[in-house]
């Protein structure tokens, strides 16, 4: 029997939600950002079965703390800011695996293509806020997409045949998220 928090529309608290991501670069390092600027609602159903999530992402708020690095990923050969502002997620199943592990199915919108992704989805708990009447649910979801399936197709090759940048991008999401009682 699988846990969940009290049904109702959890509102995603960015002070307190992480949007991350990790790549490769030059296959030696691994390259960490986040997108600093997002909104997303958890409506949690009477079964797991009948709750969802959605957000929206700005595509300008990427950072890597490297001003030359972040401005190359809004570019052209990356994220095309200035034709695609907004990623998105839309879940369209979301599943008990054991406890409080779960599997959530999303349409990921990434450019102008959208592609089902499975991410591994944890429920940590629900507590009250420290605001009165206003209780919190937490979450963490991972999982990794090949960039090429969204038209992210930077494909600059180091001399010995290896990439400057991974096709696999691993996104780490640390969800907070409130509700009115």
């Amino acid at each position: 029997m699988s846990n969940l928090p009290a049904p109702g529309v959890y509102t995603v608290d960015p002070v307190h939600t992480n949007i991350d991501f990790i790549a490769r670069h030059l296959v030696a390092s691994k390259v960490r950002g986040n997108f600093t600027e997002f909104s997303g609602v958890i409506t949690i159903g009477d079964s797991i079965e009948s709750s969802s999530v959605e957000a929206t992402v700005q595509a300008g708020s990427i950072t890597t703390h490297n001003e030359m690095r972040d401005g190359h990923l809004k570019s052209g050969d990356f994220l095309e800011l200035e034709t695609y502002p907004t990623l998105s997620l839309k879940s369209t199943k979301i599943t008990t695996k054991k406890g409080d592990d779960y599997e959530m199915v999303a349409d990921l919108t990434i450019k102008d293509v959208t592609k089902p992704v499975t991410f591994n989805l944890e429920y940590l708990g629900t507590n009250p806020s420290m605001q009165p009447g206003v209780n919190v649910v937490g979450f963490e979801a991972t999982t990794e997409i090949d960039r090429r399936d969204f038209n992210v197709n930077f494909n600059a090759v180091l001399d010995n045949g290896g990439l400057v940048v991974s096709n696999k991008i691993v996104i780490q999401l640390t969800i907070e998220a409130s509700k009115q009682d």
